[in-house]
């Protein structure tokens, strides 16, 4: 999987790309992350990329040109997903980042202050997704989330893909409780079923627990 991240602060994502997961599959070239610089793409001496709102108000808004040429210098006339994070768009589950990581490529865009020029989004952005709700400064946060979260899902990243497919969120329900070594710590004990080595009894305490955790902490997803 190739991804193609357009940012005005491209240095944010240095450390990110050699660590942990995303290292990994960088390592294995399962993935592969292009940081494009927005200001490359500014058409004046200044690499002015901001300008004042239309009609007034505080903040300042990304201008059109150097955003249009940098995700056409990458997409072209292909047909590549570019999404684009704000704070107005669906939020990013656990659904979406596996449809995303079925594609080859793909553009994250990164904006910053108030807004970018809404001729960008009406004309070149194929989806725009949040990370929850609240307001960051920018889109590189959500762009690293969505980088780590579809690269822990190519093949060959993790040792078991098992473990991956068992997560939160990806059956509908948050995780169930977890445990290893020792079977006593400090006077807590491992449950004995998971003791027990009957797989049928553990399936089912882990379902349970996880609805259990499920209607506590997140009950809007028993709803749907």
């Amino acid at each position: 999987m190739k991804i193609d991240v357009l940012t005005l602060f491209p240095r944010m994502f240095n450390n990110f790309l050699e660590e942990s997961m995303v290292g990994l599959a960088i390592k294995q070239n399962a993935l592969t992350v292009n940081l494009i610089d927005i200001r490359n793409y500014a058409y004046d001496k200044h690499s002015k990329v901001d300008d004042y709102p239309y009609g007034g108000g505080a903040g300042m808004i990304m201008k059109p040109e150097p955003l249009y040429k940098a995700i056409m210098s990458v997409k072209g006339d292909r047909d590549i997903p570019v999404i684009y994070f704000t704070p107005q768009g669906k939020l990013l589950d656990q659904s979406t980042v596996n449809k995303y990581s079925q594609f080859d490529e793909m553009i994250l865009l990164c904006g910053h202050y108030k807004e970018i020029d809404q001729r960008i989004r009406d004309t070149l952005i194929t989806d725009e997704l949040s990370i929850g709700d609240y307001v960051l400064s920018g889109g590189e946060l959500p762009a690293m989330i969505m980088i780590d979260a579809v690269s822990r899902l190519q093949d060959n990243v993790l040792g078991d893909i098992g473990s991956a497919l068992s997560d939160s969120h990806q059956d509908g329900l948050l995780g169930c409780p977890h445990y290893t070594r020792p079977a006593e710590f400090k006077g807590a004990k491992v449950p004995s079923v998971l003791l027990s080595g009957d797989h049928k009894k553990i399936d089912r305490w882990r379902e349970k627990k996880a609805l259990e955790i499920t209607r506590k902490n997140r009950p809007d997803m028993l709803e749907e």
